[in-house]
């Protein structure tokens, strides 16, 4: 089975999470949009959904989707959305479509998160994937810094501005045993939006897919 044949097999296991009438949390990625593909599809009717990216936004739309102001919500049942890599806990790396200030913050508001992927996205421990930091463009060089002070090797997106009109810095070689920890460390420093380890919120449930099927963790 390809890859994208398991984007849509584990897109169309996610819909049994969509609770009808109700406002739902949509990530970004080309899962995601396997997903927003499938909910078109399946027609299940919404009363709107809180969307993590203007890319996504745009899919919603177009399957007939009204987009909520998150402002506008207090609370969200259910977040769906897919990840670069996951450990054996639940913790995620996520930002390789930039997205990851707003993926977090929906992730937040939200009851249960969902999180979709490919067995090729499971691994014993974070950090093969680059890990993405948010930063502020003026504190760009300084959070380099630091990172390589972490042992990281720090590559600027280039030409890449996120949908909050900031700059990402693509960490590697980093081996993240306490991805809790590090998670808060960069996120205290002045200058960072957020980095790209979702592991203070991780997901409550991850969907696999694999050849032999969807498998629930």
């Amino acid at each position: 089975m390809d890859a994208l044949a398991l984007k849509k097999l584990v897109a169309q296991a996610a819909l049994q999470y969509v609770q009808p009438n109700t406002i739902l949390g949509v990530g970004t990625g080309s899962t995601v949009d396997c997903f927003i593909d499938a909910l078109g599809q399946a027609g299940i009717p919404l009363k709107g959904a809180v969307s993590s990216s203007v890319r996504s936004e745009k899919k919603l739309r177009d399957i007939g989707v009204p987009i909520v102001d998150m402002n506008d919500v207090d609370r969200l049942s259910v977040y769906v959305d897919g990840a670069d890599e996951i450990d054996p806990a639940n913790c995620l790396t996520k930002g390789g479509g930039g997205a990851l200030t707003r993926e977090k913050i929906v992730a937040d508001i939200s009851d249960k998160f969902v999180c979709i992927a490919d067995e090729s996205k499971l691994v014993p421990h974070l950090g093969k994937f680059p890990l993405p930091v948010e930063v502020l463009p003026m504190a760009r060089n300084e959070i380099a810094r630091k990172l390589t002070a972490l042992g990281g090797s720090v590559k600027l997106r280039e030409g890449f501005v996120t949908d909050n009109g900031n700059q990402i810095l693509d960490v590697s070689g980093l081996v993240i045993t306490d991805p809790v920890a590090l998670e808060q460390t960069i996120n205290q420093w002045p200058g960072v939006l957020t980095n790209g380890l979702f592991a203070l919120r991780r997901a409550d449930v991850v969907l696999v897919a694999t050849a032999d099927g969807i498998k629930t963790r």
